[in-house]
């Protein structure tokens, strides 16, 4: 019987442990989607208790605690932050083959020191060894995320913002740690929901651009996109429901469409939206190619379906499911048919949420490799996203990308977090890899070169997304 996490964690052959020892756990972490809060980062936050560092605003323990029937109360609802604590503890043993199970004890070891198990039992042992712990210099913002061997990470910054929080993380010389904003656009293009005139008025008010039509929009998205570049920013970020690709007849029609949604406050219909946002799509995808960013494309997510909590509590509340997003890779095909005819199709990294769409984006990618840069490939196929980005998920998106890509391109991982103490996914997707690669290795199917197996891990961890991105 194997030890629970120890040492060898997940590194079931030798090669895995030569590989992930030696080479994969040395490497810095370059996180290049994540939704932490740069305001945090610049003012050096310290945090009052695990709950508020763990669970404020973590939607996958939100989502798990209710799957074990958890009372809203102790999950957003006003109880202590010790009577959350403790229904999370409580939940441990039933998460069973869930990441979150994994994922708590790797940040218990790593950054609190405790290498037991929680549960109901062990749960007041573990509040007062991280709250004691916490009171530390060593764990606030900054020094979690530069102890956590991060080199570069992009948080996700809405186009209005005015990124002074960046700045003020960039003027600080003794931090070492580069947080570049990633431009994120997702709010411009929902012309199908209410809010959409408010944000306009505040991105005209951004932009310096009076927005009036279909093209004094575009200008203020280039002032905004001139604005990011000027901040360091490499990378863009859609979060898109579904995947559109029907085209307007014309500018005027554009026009039209936008003017009705800004009159309407939203509310346009299906194929106006449809016709909005794959127009808006092309125009970022040529502004991104000239400015060498990378476009990462989340897509088919059923986001708030229980209108009924919707309301009480907003998006981003662990509610949201996989949707069904037929004929999604059809479209992105359409889609980056018409920006390669628009000569922009800009370095491209896809995540499809279903993962039944593995096999269909992998030969996506090959569709569209002509005219690639720097040695890299134009397309990616992003690593197993939100509800796959487990140990089953993980290994089957990576050995799907192997049989029908250039597995040795791949980015590797991202924590794609709202919480500071997320890092060790990076540790779990490294030892998953270097486990998979060894399992080749052994099974006969690569010969044993220590040198070119240990430069594919390197290269999937490390080198490529630095290549890749232009860090």
């Amino acid at each position: 019987m194997l030890k629970f996490i120890d040492e060898d964690f997940l590194l079931k052959n030798e090669t895995a442990k030569i590989l992930y020892d030696n080479y994969a756990s040395k490497l810095p972490i370059i996180d290049y989607h994540c939704h932490i809060s740069p305001k945090e980062i610049a003012e050096n936050k310290s945090y009052r208790n695990i709950t508020e560092l763990w669970l404020g605003g973590d939607h996958y323990k939100w989502r798990a605690m209710r799957s074990c029937g958890i009372s809203e109360e102790l999950i957003t609802g006003n109880a202590s932050d010790y009577e959350k604590f403790r229904a999370y503890a409580g939940c441990m043993p039933k998460l069973i083959g869930n990441p979150l199970y994994h994922w708590s004890h790797l940040e218990l070891i790593r950054y609190f020191g405790y290498t037991g198990v929680l549960n109901a039992d062990t749960c007041d042992k573990v509040w007062n060894l991280c709250n004691e712990k916490l009171t530390l210099p060593e764990m606030s913002a900054k020094n979690i995320v530069k102890n956590s061997g991060v080199e570069i990470l992009c948080t996700t910054d809405d186009p209005i913002d005015d990124l002074r929080y960046h700045s003020e993380i960039a003027n600080d010389k003794n931090f070492g740690v580069k947080v570049l904003p990633a431009f994120r656009p997702d709010k411009g293009l929902k012309i199908y929901l209410d809010g959409y005139r408010k944000y306009i008025d505040q991105l005209s008010e951004a932009s310096g651009v009076e927005i009036k039509d279909f093209a004094t929009l575009k200008q203020a998205y280039i002032n905004r996109l001139d604005f990011f570049e000027k901040a360091g920013c490499k990378t863009a970020d859609h979060g898109l429901d579904y995947v559109p690709c029907l085209l307007p007849k014309n500018e005027k029609e554009l026009d039209v469409i936008f003017r009705t949604a800004y009159e309407n406050d939203g509310n346009a219909s299906k194929e106006d939206a449809d016709k909005f946002i794959t127009a808006m799509l092309i125009f970022f995808a040529k502004e991104y190619t000239k400015r060498h960013f990378v476009m990462q494309i989340h897509y088919g997510v059923l986001r708030n379906p229980n209108s009924v909590w919707y309301k009480k509590l907003g998006a981003d509340t662990g509610f949201d499911m996989i949707g069904n997003s037929r004929n999604s890779v059809s479209a992105l095909a359409s889609l980056f048919d018409r920006m390669t005819m628009n000569d922009g199709l800009p370095r491209c990294v896809i995540y499809p949420i279903d993962p039944n769409e593995n096999a269909a984006v992998a030969t996506l990618l090959g569709s569209y490799q002509c005219d690639s840069e720097g040695g890299m490939p134009r397309l990616m196929q992003g690593s197993a996203w939100w509800f796959n980005d487990n140990l089953t998920g993980m290994r089957a998106q990576m050995i799907t990308l192997a049989n029908l890509s250039s597995f040795g391109n791949f980015l590797g991982m991202l924590t794609d977090s709202r919480s500071f103490i997320s890092y060790p996914r990076h540790e779990y997707f490294r030892r998953i890899l270097c486990n998979l690669v060894g399992e080749w290795v052994e099974n006969g199917e690569f010969p044993y070169d220590i040198e070119a197996i240990a430069n594919i891990v390197i290269d999937i961890c490390y080198n490529n997304t630095k290549n890749y991105f232009g860090f």
